[in-house]
């Protein structure tokens, strides 16, 4: 535990300027979300007006392209999450100690910022409130829990780090940036509830954070999401 926490205060002092505070495990969540909160008005402000949308399937939420694509891309899988965590913290608390029912209740928080800023940055671009499917999680076993956690923190770095590099806009760069960074956090936390010590288990055999294309991260979370998505317009 000591090790994670220092790991994550080391982080925390590469991406701070005017936040202060040891970093432990709630330290580090509540800092997480100042500084989701803090990119908002830089967000807000950078957002450009890319909505153009290729041809629509009548059966499909269009994510769109360009900028905006991408953003609606990291907006459906941010709905994804704060869905999950909503539903954790709703129906699961019981198989949680107490620290780990706090840590819950702020990944939900997070996630739920993380959904609600870009939502409101994409404005009339931003795509519907997607249908999730979690009926394959035993909501009842910390296990199912914690894997399924693991998976879609996991999922989320590997989102940003794939398509982040297409982004134009420098304020959208930076942006994903901050947020591809509490993503890995959040995975680090989840790995040492499932396991003390296990928190750098997200790199890969080089030691790289993991990148996926977005068809390979939507292809992943279509088992958790109903609604169908076209995703044509993004990178390849």
């Amino acid at each position: 535990m000591k090790k994670l926490q220092n790991e994550l205060a080391e982080n925390d002092l590469s991406l701070k300027s005017s936040l202060v505070a040891p970093i432990q495990r709630r330290a580090f969540l509540r800092y997480a979300s100042a500084t989701a909160a803090a990119s908002t008005l830089l967000f807000m402000t950078s957002c450009d007006d890319d909505d153009d949308k290729g041809p629509m399937d009548p059966m499909a939420v269009d994510l769109g392209s360009g900028d905006t694509g991408i953003l609606n891309y990291a907006y459906a899988l941010e709905q994804l999450e704060a869905a999950f965590y909503t539903e954790v913290v709703a129906r699961s608390m019981g198989v949680f100690n107490q620290t780990e029912q706090q840590i819950m209740q702020d990944l939900k928080g997070h996630e739920s910022i993380h959904r609600d800023f870009l939502k409101a940055a994409l404005g009339s671009a931003a795509i519907p409130d997607l249908e999730v499917n979690f009926s394959s999680i035993n909501f009842n076993d910390k296990n199912s829990i914690l894997t399924t956690a693991r998976t879609f923190e996991d999922l989320g770095v590997a989102a940003y780090n794939g398509a982040g590099r297409f982004l134009e806009n420098a304020g959208f760069l930076t942006l994903a940036g901050k947020i591809v960074s509490v993503e890995a956090r959040h995975a680090a936390v989840i790995r040492d509830i499932i396991s003390n010590g296990t928190f750098s288990d997200t790199a890969d055999a080089k030691g790289l954070d993991p990148a996926m294309m977005p068809a390979e991260v939507l292809k992943a979370a279509s088992a958790f999401i109903s609604t169908p998505i076209n995703a044509n317009n993004l990178p390849k």
